[in-house]
Order: structure tokens, then sequence, then C-alpha cells
């Protein structure tokens, strides 16, 4: 796991958010998904070349069941897009690396 990448579970999950004002996005994913597996490098690479810009984050849906039931997470990839603690967008399967940092620049 890349270090801009945090790890989330239900513990510290709406800590970390409220602890930004910057966009977050959060990737809910799960070892056992391969369209997860996909999209895991493009969702680092966003937080790598973003570091300062964006807050990026992981869930894995095994660990938070809380998390995952709170936002009606039914398949997975999900990425949703946070600003101010406040879920502003969602997606649902493999999205490209521009599509994500259009969404999160809106944001901004």
């Amino acid at each position: 796991m890349a270090n801009n990448v945090s790890e989330l579970d239900d513990s510290n999950f709406d800590s970390f958010l409220s602890s930004t004002t910057l966009p977050v996005l959060v990737d809910f994913w799960a070892p056992w998904c391969g369209p997860c597996r996909m999209l895991g490098p493009v969702v680092e690479e966003i937080a790598a070349e973003n570091a300062g810009k964006f807050a990026v984050a992981k869930v894995n849906v095994d660990n938070a069941a809380g998390v995952a039931g709170r936002f009606g997470i039914r398949g997975i990839p999900t990425l949703i897009y946070f600003k101010g603690g406040e879920k502003r967008d969602q997606s649902v399967g493999v999205s490209g690396k521009a599509e994500i940092v259009g969404k999160l620049s809106a944001l901004a």
C-alpha cells in the first residue's frame, strides 16, 4: 500500500473525513475482487501525483462492514467522493484516471 493512501475501517473512517479540508476519494474494495485489483494502482497513482491536493483512502469492505453498509455499498469497486465530510459523488466499477481526477478537481 502506498504511504499516501490511508487504509480506513469502521474505527477511523469518520475521524479521517473530519480531519481534512481537501476533497477525499474513498475506494471501497476487497482483495478477492478482480476489477478492484485493476483500479487499485490507478487510485495509488492519483494519490501519489496529487499529494496535498486530494486525500485518498481505501476501505476493504470485508473489514469495514459498518462503513460499507452505511453508504449502501452493493458492488465493488465503488468510489465515493467527499468534500467537507459530505458525500458529493459516487461511481461503481472501474473508472478511468482522468474521470476520477476530474470529479475530485470539481470538488476542490
